[in-house]
């Protein structure tokens, strides 16, 4: 039986413990204008088009949005974390928790332990490359936060399980007019994705 350490979790320095969502405008606060309704049929055109064009997330965001619901919106985390840029700011995040583990392990007895392990909310912005459109279309940046447990074998070897969240609020960036009339909703984005590196 190993030990676990119950002191601040690893990789925390940095992210921020709560998720820093701006938020949306103020719901059908302003009058509806004849070229918000020219907007919103615009942006209605866009969704078939990005189907069409095979940009099938940046379609289901905004067509979410033109719903006018406000419920959640959950995105497949999973392929959103086999992004390169996603996946290289995760990766350097699970690195320096295994590094701090086996810093912490070879401080103690040197068996078999776990360590909590906590990123806290990190931002992280989509670029505009080519595998990145759809994506970069429908959230432009979100946030995430790994949490989990780095396991140290009693040889020295680190790994790690964790979980990845995503949340962000969706605030329709050029179109975001049409919350303030009224005629579509901002909206929270979340999803989640477990791994073992």
């Amino acid at each position: 039986m190993g030990q676990t350490d119950l002191t601040p979790p690893l990789g925390f320095d940095g992210g921020r413990a709560d998720g820093d969502t701006p938020a949306a405008g103020h719901y059908a606060e302003l009058p509806v204008r004849p070229y918000d309704l020219l907007l919103r049929a615009g942006c209605r055109a866009l969704i078939p088009l990005r189907s069409a064009l095979g940009l099938r997330r940046a379609a289901a965001a905004l067509r979410h949005y033109l719903r006018g619901t406000g419920a959640a919106h959950r995105v497949d985390a999973d392929a959103l974390l086999a992004l390169p840029d996603v996946r290289t700011a995760a990766g350097e995040q699970l690195e320096r928790w295994r590094a701090e583990a086996l810093e912490r392990w070879r401080d103690g007895p040197r068996t078999a332990a776990a360590y909590p392990a906590d990123s806290g909310w990190r931002e992280v912005e989509l670029p505009r490359t080519w595998g990145s459109v759809d994506w970069r279309l429908a959230l432009r940046a979100f946030e995430y936060r790994l949490t989990g447990t780095v396991r140290v074998a009693a040889d020295g070897t680190a790994s790690a399980d964790y979980r990845f969240a995503v949340h962000t609020r969706w605030d329709a960036g050029r179109f975001a007019r049409l919350h303030d009339v009224g005629l579509a909703k901002g909206f929270t984005v979340t999803g989640e994705a477990f791994g073992h590196a």
